[in-house]
């Protein structure tokens, strides 16, 4: 991988377009709204308040792990200096309680965002109550925006979401950032094609601040030298700071993760991996999966998800996967500078990474563009004992059903790969007798001229990487 990254790493905000519409909906209304933002760390949350915080009166507050009357203090600089009163900038408050009647007496249209709010849990386990208080008796009334945030999904969802939550019931809204998608990701390297920016989406996926360490001047694997496999970048130890900071007991999660990055993605294959119990195994994964950490997957067809004894599990994040694929495993070496056999695995492994990774964006792109064969209500992965379809979408509704073969290879895709996908789908137990079948062709290098004749004789959409090619008008 010796491409240039001319173009990216540019500081710059970059979609979010759904975020700060829903935001800017609410300050318009001008009266009192309570809003959660979370998502994980580096996701870009404290970009998207920032962004939605320009030309508005605003107290925006970064809470950080010192004592409760500390973060009181620094909040009432802020406070003082925002309303410009001296009396509040010397004395400062002595609690939350004062804080909040403080603000309503004001009773200014204003955001009161505060970020990395489980800072504040951590230095009082009550805090989500107080705030409920001081929603109820100071807030509610007012025409306060507040924006409550934090990298902490589980703290958050806990404190924040949960119906036992003291401040469940309070909140206009709740905003989970995610990662950006590969299309919006690529915004951030506009001059790379296709091909070479799927090397760099695989590696970090679609977190903003990942994709901001690529230094655009040098090559993926310059990049991966200085970022990722030098001991001294925040990108080597990110993914065992993130476990740290979200879990008890991060070496037991490791090893799970481990297990699923390794390709042991059955229940079954995890406990044999990891050699723990099963109720345990059990526990984690469900906190894993609350954490957005990992994915459970069951045929797209399934009538009752929840009950399928036919789940899978994968890692959801993109860096997670080539963490535990290429550092993990050589640390040792990674911590002595000898990258020649990280790199000699990469040549080696990366291409398959790819592969997977484009079957996730093949479902991206029709999730962008649901009109483009009809409206699905579902969309995922299909299997059955050693059968298996890369993306099948349904629409009970319509009884309509779209199988896709997604094929990242330096071959042409040829009518054998149609021919086996449409025998496959008559595997498929799903819908009314009469469905209609549609059917989709993904491929890295293009389709032989035998396909494409096909593919218009049969109405089969063929999409070269990323792109539709029209055959039908």
């Amino acid at each position: 991988m010796s491409i240039q990254l001319f173009g990216g790493g540019k500081m710059e905000f970059i979609n979010r377009e759904t975020e700060l519409k829903y935001l800017n909906y609410l300050w318009a209304e001008n009266k009192a709204h309570l809003v959660i933002v979370y998502g994980k760390r580096r996701v870009g949350k404290t970009s998207i308040i920032k962004e939605f915080l320009k030309n508005k009166e605003s107290i925006y507050f970064l809470a950080d792990k010192i004592t409760e009357q500390e973060n009181i203090k620094l909040l009432s600089q802020k406070i003082g200096d925002y309303f410009n009163d001296s009396f509040i900038k010397g004395r400062g408050f002595s609690d939350w309680y004062q804080i909040f009647e403080y603000l309503k007496k004001k009773n200014e249209h204003i955001v009161f965002a505060i970020d990395e709010f489980p800072y504040l849990v951590e230095a009082n386990k009550g805090i989500s109550s107080i705030f409920q208080h001081g929603w109820d008796e100071e807030l509610k009334n007012s025409k306060i925006l507040v924006i409550l945030s934090g990298s902490s999904i589980g703290m958050m969802e806990t404190e924040t979401l949960d119906y036992k939550a003291p401040l469940y019931g309070r909140r206009s809204g709740q905003i989970l950032v995610k990662p950006l998608t590969f299309n919006q990701s690529w915004k951030f390297f506009p001059s790379l094609k296709f091909d070479d920016f799927i090397n760099v989406h695989t590696i970090v996926g679609g977190t903003p601040a990942y994709l901001l360490q690529f230094d655009k001047h040098l090559s993926v694997n310059e990049n991966l030298r200085k970022h990722i496999f030098s001991p001294t970048d925040y990108l080597y130890n990110e993914i065992e700071f993130i476990l740290r900071e979200e879990l008890r007991e991060p070496r037991t999660y490791v090893s799970i993760l481990r297990a699923v990055a390794y390709g042991k993605r059955k229940f079954g294959e995890i406990v044999n991996d990891t050699g723990l119990q099963k109720n345990i195994i059990m526990k984690y994964l469900h906190i894993l999966e609350d954490l957005h950490l990992i994915v459970k997957e069951v045929p797209v067809t399934e009538k009752n998800p929840q009950l399928s004894k036919r789940g899978l599990y994968r890692l959801s994040d993109q860096y997670f996967i080539f963490w535990f694929n290429y550092v993990f495993p050589y640390k040792s070496e990674l911590e002595m500078g000898k990258t020649e056999l990280v790199f000699r695995k990469l040549k080696q492994t990366f291409n398959t990474l790819v592969a997977d990774n484009y079957e996730r964006i093949a479902i991206e792109i029709l999730r962008e563009q649901p009109d483009r064969v009809f409206p699905f209500l579902k969309i995922g992965r299909w299997w059955e004992k050693n059968e298996e379809i890369d993306i099948v979408a349904t629409n009970d509704e319509e009884n309509k059903i779209l199988f896709c073969e997604v094929k990242w290879s330096n071959k042409q895709v040829g009518t054998n790969i149609f021919d086996d996908l449409k025998r496959k789908a008559k595997n498929v137990k799903w819908g009314k007798e009469g469905r209609k079948e549609y059917y989709i062709l993904f491929s890295k290098s293009g389709f032989t001229d035998a396909m494409m004749k096909l593919a218009k004789q049969e109405r089969v959409h063929l999409v070269n990487k990323n792109e539709l090619i029209d055959m039908h008008e």
